[in-house]
């Protein structure tokens, strides 16, 4: 038996989705090089050891762990007895698999007892055994442990034990869901390299809760939760460490989800956790410096252009070879595509184009990041635009910016009437509904491929529950994105992507989309009289708000004044007057909102 002391990617079954099958053909296609098998997947699957050994070698993939082996050492005699006898069934089990390292996890039994001596002594006995199959035994400090609970504690057991068949296991979410500071770590570098056996790697947001609760059910990729996974990572590499960089993601989420796009996004988080922790090298994040254009694709155009004329929007344009009409007021530009590929469900925001100042290595990292490059018929001259899917499938352009090679997107579009006067208006965000179990993925995608600023997340009421939100931007403000996912996997209109249209004077803005034949959301007036209650308007202001829908929101670097459209299919546009220090997206307000949609659908 061969082992891969090579430094690859791995991940635990239980991270994924579906059948054993299925979890390692998903793995194997998202370039993951080996797998844990979880031993309930191993029990459930139909395959005889021999034939899940043969599968894994014809997809490419190592099996780098069996796990887990429990509530072994620091018991009575006769009980460890008992556990020789089943570790020998699970070594012999191993050899038909093809796995020669078994993950042995920290006691919780009630049967074992504080006694260090003890368990060194029977993890040496179990080490014994294991050697005598080709096996290695891995140890793992639970954060529930009985009595073993860090990895330090464990280090010293095996370090008693001193048997060349018995090493660490490393897990980030054990070792960092008990809070440990930088200083806590320091202990990673007195353990030799050569007995970190395995690490396992896994992120999660920041929560008050039972560390178990927290570990079985809302752990996540690196890169998606609060933890300092690649500052571990720096430290075990350092030890010496050059075994496989492997997943063990518990997640309820993930669990319910397609395994493909799960394995993706997995191995994803591996390749930046690798980049974050100076292990590997990426092409540079090339982050986009506005946003070139919206793309709305409807199998009906006339409710959408009544809309963008109401707005204040032109058709300007039309594309030389397809049916798309370019619209635009000011800097905001949104394309009307009336492709025959349009769903038969309305109107929806498919494509977004942002400005890059290098489309093409902003492509090489968006391909190397294994983000799907679409690809793209066009005719002769037409701007050879680079794009790629973002996980709730909206194509993403990276269009050139200025005069640069190559040539300018708006050079595929030939005029209809001249552009309009200058004004204030431009495209201030785009709010993007993500499918229920792509939202933690969504925000690595964009953070990762897009370089953009993650802000934190937010809880927002729902008529029908929870919504969560996360924005993310560039440092100057020039692109903003906010991720949203409601409550329950449900599709609705009122969980629909918006754009938020910058004015500098949202009341003259509204009153005009108003005159023009537009309607606005109406506001409950017990949203108004609350305002009242926490802030003082000069005379009249007030009235004014009550009167025409807007909301009002401020925080320590100003104020934000917005309202909202009808929506049409999937798609309303929300108008914004934004101070200059103001950060948010007037989020306080989105239950109202919500709630004032909710009804107008009823």
């Amino acid at each position: 038996m061969t082992r891969n002391t090579g430094m690859h990617t791995s991940i635990a079954t239980v991270s994924l989705s579906g059948t054993l099958t299925e979890k390692l053909a998903a793995a194997a296609r998202a370039g993951f090089g080996g797998v844990e098998i979880f031993e309930n997947d191993l029990l459930a699957c139909p395959l005889a050891p021999e034939e899940i050994r043969a599968r894994c070698a014809d997809l490419g993939l190592s099996i780098d762990l069996y796990q887990p082996m429990r509530d072994i050492e620091g018991v009575p005699d006769d009980v460890f007895v008992r556990n020789l006898r089943r570790a020998r069934h699970k070594f012999e089990l191993m050899n038909r698999l093809g796995a020669d390292t078994v993950l042995v996890c920290s006691s919780v039994s009630p049967d074992a007892v504080d006694d260090d001596v003890r368990a060194a002594g029977q993890l040496a006995r179990l080490a014994g055994l294991a050697e005598e199959f080709g096996i290695r035994v891995a140890y793992e400090a639970l954060a529930w442990g009985r009595h073993v609970n860090t990895y330090g504690h464990a280090w010293r057991i095996v370090e008693a034990a001193d048997h060349p068949a018995l090493g660490v296991c490393l897990d980030s979410f054990h070792i960092l869901s008990r809070g440990s500071e930088p200083e806590d770590l320091e202990g990673i570098a007195d353990i030799p390299g050569e007995k970190i056996f395995f690490l396992q790697l896994a992120d999660a947001p920041l929560l008050a809760m039972d560390v178990l609760q927290w570990s079985r059910h809302y752990r996540c990729f690196p890169g998606q939760g609060g933890f300092d996974v690649a500052g571990l990572l720096r430290r075990v590499l350092a030890a010496g460490y050059r075994g496989p960089l492997s997943l063990e993601v518990f997640n309820d989420v993930f669990r319910q989800a397609d395994a493909g796009p799960t394995a993706v996004d997995a191995h994803r988080s591996l390749l930046l956790l690798r980049e974050a922790a100076g292990a590997a090298e990426l092409p540079s994040p090339v982050v986009p410096t506005g946003v070139a254009f919206a793309e709305l694709l409807t199998p009906d155009a006339e409710p959408v252009t009544a809309l963008l004329t109401a707005l204040g929007f032109t058709r300007t344009a039309r594309h030389r070879g397809k049916p798309v009409d370019l619209w635009q007021r000011g800097a905001a530009r949104v394309l009307v595509n009336t492709a025959a590929t349009a769903r038969r469900d309305g109107t929806r925001l498919a494509a977004i184009g942002l400005e890059s100042p290098d489309p093409a290595a902003a492509a090489r990292r968006a391909e190397a990041l294994l983000a799907p490059v679409l690809p793209r018929r066009r005719a002769p001259g037409d701007a050879p635009l680079d794009a790629v899917a973002a996980p709730d499938g909206t194509e993403l352009f990276l269009c050139a910016t200025g005069d640069t090679e190559p040539p300018d997107w708006r050079a595929d579009f030939a005029d209809l009437a001249d552009t309009p006067a200058p004004c204030a208006t431009r495209i201030d965000h785009l709010a993007l509904t993500q499918p229920w179990h792509h939202f933690d993925e969504a925000t690595l995608f964009h953070r990762s491929v897009l370089g953009l600023t993650a802000q934190e997340s937010v809880d927002l009421a729902d008529p029908y529950g929870l919504m969560r939100s996360r924005a993310v931007a560039n440092a100057e403000g020039s692109v903003r994105i906010a991720l949203g996912v409601g409550a329950a996997p449900t599709d609705d209109t009122v969980h629909a992507a918006h754009i938020a249209l910058a004015t500098d004077d949202v009341v003259a803005a509204a009153r005009a989309f108003r005159a023009a034949g537009g309607r606005l959301l109406p506001v409950p007036a017990n949203y108004h009289d609350d305002l009242a209650a926490r802030y003082e308007f000069p005379d009249g202001e007030l009235e004014t708000y009550r009167e025409l829908g807007i909301l009002y929101d401020r925080d320590a670097g100003g104020a934000f004044r917005h309202c909202y459209t009808e929506t049409v299919g999937r798609v309303f546009f929300e108008l914004v007057q934004r101070d200059p220090g103001y950060q948010g997206y007037g989020a306080v307000n989105a239950p109202v909102r919500l709630a004032a949609q909710h009804a107008g659908r009823r």
